[in-house]
């Protein structure tokens, strides 16, 4: 033995010593000390606690269930691990595959997938599931789906302005998923667990769990059927009229039931992001106009209820041209004498005004307030104007006899026709609604909309007399001829405003339109549409009444409501 052995046994066996006594150590610290901040971090790290998504309601028109007009889609949002597919030798060749897949930029995806320093990024979000089965068949190391819904509008385009959008937030953005979000969106759920060392689930470990609520479901009081009749006439008269807008409602006289509303120009539901913001806008309700000559019926209703005129009161009319407080207001054909009747359904512009002069200023201003005009009607959805009526301090010497007739006041589509069907409803003017009920996911009742008055501006004797009287303005040498409907009598007024502009009004650009109701004899449905700015025809005679019998003609059959002649027999 050489004289270095000892020396090497005695080093081995202390060093085997000290190793020895320091796993003893370490074992006594692990087993007997506290170690609150190990055990809590491990804790942490098998612990979870996930989101259970809350399935947002269901949109339906007024048949319930058998016509879905907003739904979900369940779809999955493409993750990654980026500390993981760096790893990869191929991944930049995956990542042109994905690329191609899903649709999104290759440089994109490559820096998503090529950053050691992350745990997680999103590649897409809301991919269809069967595109979804595509990118498993990729095999990519560190790629992982979550759960997510998206809200699907199966007919797109259709009714997009009243059934608006959900934001990529889940919140409703416009229309009824904005109005009734609340209602709609449901409230998510929770379940907490643990995980064991291979990150699978120990179900017998599971604690706390809530159970997600699913959104309500809404039942609309509109139509798909008539909606569509409406939609159909609004590109047609879009087309026909080379018109930068056209809009028109279609409300149930009664009630107040809105059975279809529409705009021109629309937007893609599903495709929101890319739609413009002039295409959002809802024109019927949250679009200011002044209506022109459509004006006329509630000016003329104020007088005869009043009893300052009479439907054969004569007034002279100027030969077309009249000078008031040195101003000249002048009619679209020459007239000299004409009574209230014949004054309506010639639309004359001077003996309107000289009406309006027999009610005072502060009688005129109480009637239109009364008919709805310069206020909000209360329609369940977002984005409603007030219109403009100014209070009578700020009217001029002049201001009634404007007013009279549409200019110096500005209406939303929505007011024109409730006062009008206020008119064709023994003087009650109801309020606009267009969501029917809101059910729970079990089936009970949230709410449900009742029709209500909102005013009665005029008795049943006026009513009958001007329902009359407007009926005249589509016969065969009315103004609103165009408007008439086989076999039904309707009852409307036309109007051609010229559109304001800075210091005066255009000579070149108008708003026409058409309001009415049918059947005079017991009127059902009131309809209105408004075409902005035409070309090169642009009186509302010509361009929305022929639209008004597009709309009107076919609802009133789908509506199986007895013709003239048969309401005339029973009588």
């Amino acid at each position: 033995m050489s004289k270095q052995s000892p020396y090497r046994l005695y080093a081995s066996s202390s060093m085997l010593s000290l190793a020895v006594v320091g796993l003893g150590v370490r074992l006594a610290f692990l087993h007997l000390g506290s170690h609150e901040t190990t055990r809590a971090r491990f804790d942490r790290s098998r612990s979870y606690e996930r989101k259970i998504l809350a399935g947002r309601g269901a949109v339906y028109d007024c048949s319930g269930e058998e016509n879905v007009l907003a739904m979900n889609l369940s779809v999955k949002d493409v993750c990654i691990d980026p500390s993981v597919t760096c790893k990869d030798d191929a991944v930049i060749r995956k990542a042109c595959k994905l690329s191609e897949l899903l649709n999104v930029p290759v440089d994109e995806v490559a820096v998503r997938m090529k950053q050691p320093d992350r745990r997680f990024a999103y590649v897409k979000r809301f991919v269809p599931t069967d595109l979804v089965e595509q990118t498993r068949a990729l095999d990519i190391d560190g790629m992982f789906y979550r759960d997510a819904t998206i809200r699907h509008y199966p007919q797109r385009s259709f009714l997009c302005h009243v059934l608006g959008f959900v934001n990529h937030m889940g919140a409703g953005s416009a229309g009824i998923e904005q109005q009734l979000d609340r209602y709609l969106r449901g409230s998510p759920g929770m379940v907490e667990g643990r995980l064991n060392a291979m990150q699978k689930d120990l179900y017998v470990k599971r604690g706390r769990q809530v159970p997600a609520l699913e959104g309500a479901n809404v039942t609309l009081t509109i139509d798909q059927n008539i909606q569509y009749m409406v939609e159909k006439a609004l590109d047609e008269v879009m087309v026909e009229h080379r018109a930068e807008g056209a809009w028109a409602i279609v409300q149930r006289i009664r009630t107040g039931e809105i059975l279809a509303l529409a705009n021109r120009p629309g937007f893609d539901l599903n495709e929101f992001r890319h739609a413009p913001d002039f295409a959002k806008l809802n024109r019927a309700i949250g679009y200011v106009y002044e209506p022109g000559s459509t004006f006329k019926p509630a000016v003329i209703a104020a007088a005869l209820e009043e009893k300052t005129v009479t439907p054969d009161t004569m007034f002279n009319c100027e030969n077309g041209a009249w000078l008031y407080k040195r101003r000249i207001l002048r009619d679209y054909h020459s007239y000299s004498r004409l009574n209230v009747a014949d004054g309506l359904k010639k639309s004359s512009n001077i003996l309107t005004a000289k009406v309006a002069l027999t009610l005072g200023d502060e009688g005129l201003d109480s009637y239109l307030r009364a008919f709805g005009f310069g206020k909000k009607l209360g329609l369940d959805l977002p984005g409603e104007e007030n219109g403009i009526l100014h209070p009578v301090k700020r009217w001029s010497g002049i201001s009634a006899t404007r007013i009279a007739i549409g200019q110096g006041v500005a209406v939303t589509a929505l007011q024109m026709l409730g006062a009008v069907c206020a008119i064709a409803n023994d003087g009650f003017l109801m309020k606009p609604y267009i969501v029917s009920e809101v059910r729970s996911g079990t089936g009970n009742v949230m709410r449900r909309t009742e029709p209500e008055v909102l005013s009665r501006p005029i008795s049943v004797e006026t009513a009958q007399t001007m329902r009359h009287l407007m009926g005249r303005v589509t016969e065969s040498d009315g103004t609103g001829r165009r408007a008439r409907i086989p076999g039904y009598t309707v009852a409307g007024k036309t109007g051609t405003a010229q559109k304001a502009i800075a210091g005066g009004y255009s000579s070149t650009e108008h708003m026409a339109s058409f309001v009415g109701f049918l059947p005079v004899e017991q009127p059902e449905i009131g309809v209105i549409v408004v075409v902005d700015n035409p070309q090169p025809i642009h009186t509302g005679g010509r361009v929305a009444a022929p639209a008004f019998s597009k709309i009107a003609g076919p609802a009133i059959r789908y509506l199986n409501v007895p013709g003239t002649d048969s309401l005339l027999a029973k009588r």
